[in-house]
């Protein structure tokens, strides 16, 4: 629309329609095509030309804008016509471009047509004039000249709305073709991702192809190696063949001599079955009379009154750096001896040695390969008098580093094979009230765990941040033998779980420290003691008390080996000196000394029943198989064998 005003506006300038004429045309009605009546004040032509001769000459002369306006006319419709061809005369071609060309050539362009109408649209209007303005009183005239502008306006604006018209139909058919070129792309598009992919799917199939052919040659080359490994298996296979019927004729013959073998097989495992069951009944009868054979002997021991010693020697450890023990000897099918031997340089002369020999007897003597059950079994019966009401008292003693601590606890994590004596006691303890109960007896028992460190007595039951209580040997009453620890822990246990937990946690209370002897030396003297009462109530209320006490002692040790500063020092000699307090204690028994040293130390003087009273005592001596223990291992034999003649008397049990 825009641009048909535009055109408007040119064709008012080119032809010279002022403001006044403007003004004029916009108040008239525009003509219609067909021929008008001429209105009746006007009248016919021919009378009013016949009345008025004036009129008549007026009228009568002809109208010189005529012939000008039809050609102008014909000349708009010839532009009409070259300006473009009709949409249904336009060929149907696809590309847009070819069509626009082709309508440019076919006719002339808008600025084109514009100026042929202009440059038409002049003369006609000077012939209209004549060469000049009409007068002022010509109004038919002028209305005449106004109808042919407007039939010329009406024209150009036909033509430009038919132009517009054929430019929109070649719009829309643009927009289709593009529409149709777009599927077309996308649908090349989806051929061209379809043929991509196949492209790159034939790669890969080729790559494929070319391993394919590759393996393919390998598998050739195996082929053949494989076929010349073949021939030469198949004359191993001949070969084979052979010696295979060869090994076949031996396998006969030595089929023959195994059916004979068998029969005899079979006949000495009858022999064997037989012997057996004749074993079975001799090792029956040897653990029975082995039974019989320890009853007798702690019946015998029970009525000499002496105090029972055990020795046990420790195995090599990697620490020791010895591959055999080789100063401690052990007599063949003696369990009681242990011999001690070693050469030394004689003082006599340089070449001379003297070639020296200890031999001890104790009670019973383990060798290194010895378990902890093997031991145990040994003093099995012993433990088992506890729960008849006598005091018990088993202690360890020996030089530091000699397997004190093991022998009586065993290590940190227990094990059935590994457990120490104390943890074995509770359980038979336990295991044997379980079954006395089906007897009537009901037991309850008290434990307490102490250490004698420094000669100061520590509750091992208590935290070590728990506020500390002073601790005295005191004894119930005046003419009393039995001693208490005041300001002690007791505690009732019922299972055997409890007392292990209470072991564990002594164990972590203990004092232990690193010496050059010893990479975690007990520095105290450790006491474990279970209390027991048992009642029977269906035999008239009888009651048992007894004490079964477990104890650790701490190692001797020499300071010039050791080699101790200042707190080690100090426990050094602190244990040393309560060691020679139960060595004098010993002497004085086994002098049969009217007055016995018990007060000298605590250990003493805590285990004074258990010494020299009412109590089966046994000692375990515990020596280190190290050459350089030599001299310490003679110390603790001689020692213990003071010990062992030591007649304390025949233990009663406290029954009531």
């Amino acid at each position: 629309m825009e641009e048909n005003k535009s055109v408007l506006h040119e064709l008012n300038v080119e032809i010279g329609v002022n403001d006044t004429e403007k003004k004029v045309l916009s108040r008239l009605p525009v003509p219609s095509a067909r021929k008008r009546p001429l209105p009746e004040s006007m009248g016919d032509t021919t009378g009013s030309r016949a009345e008025n001769p004036a009129k008549k000459a007026l009228f009568d002369k002809p109208v010189t804008t005529s012939q000008p306006i039809t050609r102008k006319r014909q000349a708009n419709s010839t532009v009409g016509v070259h300006s473009a061809p009709l949409a249904s005369q336009r060929p149907a071609a696809k590309n847009f471009q070819l069509t626009s060309a082709m309508t440019v050539a076919a006719g002339p362009s808008k600025v084109t047509a514009r100026k042929s109408i202009s440059s038409k649209a002049k003369p006609a209007a000077a012939v209209a004039g004549g060469g000049s303005r009409r007068p002022a009183w010509d109004l038919k005239g002028k209305v005449s000249d106004m109808q042919n502008k407007v039939s010329t306006y009406q024209d150009k604006l036909r033509f430009v709305n038919k132009e517009n018209k054929e430019v929109t139909e070649r719009l829309h058919q643009c927009k289709s073709e593009v529409t149709e070129l777009r599927m077309e792309n996308s649908s090349l598009c989806d051929r061209l991702r379809i043929c991509e992919g196949k492209l790159q799917l034939m790669a890969e199939l080729q790559r494929e192809r070319n391993d394919l052919a590759e393996e393919k040659r390998n598998l050739n080359s195996i082929n053949e190696s494989l076929k010349g490994e073949v021939s030469n298996l198949q004359s191993v296979k001949l070969l084979l063949t052979t010696q295979l019927d060869t090994a076949e004729l031996h396998l006969r013959s030595k089929t023959a001599e195994l059916l004979e073998k068998g029969e005899q097989l079979k006949m000495a495992k009858q022999e064997r079955d037989s012997l057996k069951s004749m074993l079975s009944e001799v090792s029956e009868k040897l653990h029975k009379g082995e039974m019989d054979r320890r009853k007798l002997h702690n019946q015998i021991l029970e009525l000499k009154g002496n105090i029972r010693v055990f020795c046990r020697v420790r195995p090599l450890l990697p620490s020791d750096h010895a591959d055999n023990i080789q100063h401690v000897q052990f007599p063949n099918n003696d369990e009681k001896s242990i011999l001690l031997a070693r050469t030394e340089e004689s003082h006599i002369g340089r070449d001379s040695k003297d070639h020296l020999k200890y031999m001890f007897s104790f009670d019973r003597v383990f060798p290194p390969c010895s378990s902890q059950q093997e031991v145990f079994e040994e003093i099995s019966l012993l433990v088992q008098s506890a729960l008849d009401g006598y005091n018990v008292c088993i202690f360890a003693y020996g030089q530091t580093g000699s397997g004190k601590t093991y022998t009586m606890e065993g290590p940190d994590q227990l094990q059935d094979d590994t457990m120490g004596m104390i943890p074995r006691a509770v359980h038979q303890v336990f295991n044997s009230a379980e079954e006395l109960k089906d007897q009537g007896w009901t037991y309850k028992f008290t434990a307490s765990f102490l250490e004698i460190y420094n000669e100061t007595i520590r509750d091992l039951l208590v935290n070590k941040t728990a506020k500390k209580m002073e601790h005295e040997i005191k004894r119930p009453a005046s003419n009393s033998t039995a001693v208490y620890v005041s300001n002690l822990k007791y505690l009732n246990v019922e299972t055997v779980e409890e007392v292990l937990s209470l072991i564990k946690v002594a164990k972590q209370n203990r004092a232990t420290a690193r010496t050059m002897m010893n990479d975690q030396s007990s520095r105290s003297h450790s006491v474990f003691q279970l209390k027991i009462e048992g009642v029977n109530e269906v035999r008239n209320n009888i009651t048992c008390n007894s004490t079964l006490s477990l104890i650790d002692l701490a190692g001797s040790e020499r300071i010039d080996k050791s080699q101790s500063q200042g707190d080690r020092l100090k426990e050094t000699k602190a244990i040393n000196c309560s060691l020679s307090n139960l060595g004098s204690v010993f002497i004085a028994l086994a002098n049969k000394d009217n007055f016995v040293p018990y007060r000298n130390s605590k250990l003493t003087f805590l285990l004074q029943n258990c010494l020299g009273g009412n109590s089966k005592t046994l000692m375990f001596v515990n020596i280190s198989p190290e050459n350089e223990s030599f001299g310490e291992s003679l110390n603790s034999l001689r020692f213990a064998s003071k010990v062992n003649e030591c007649v304390i008397g025949t233990a009663v049990a406290n029954r009531k």
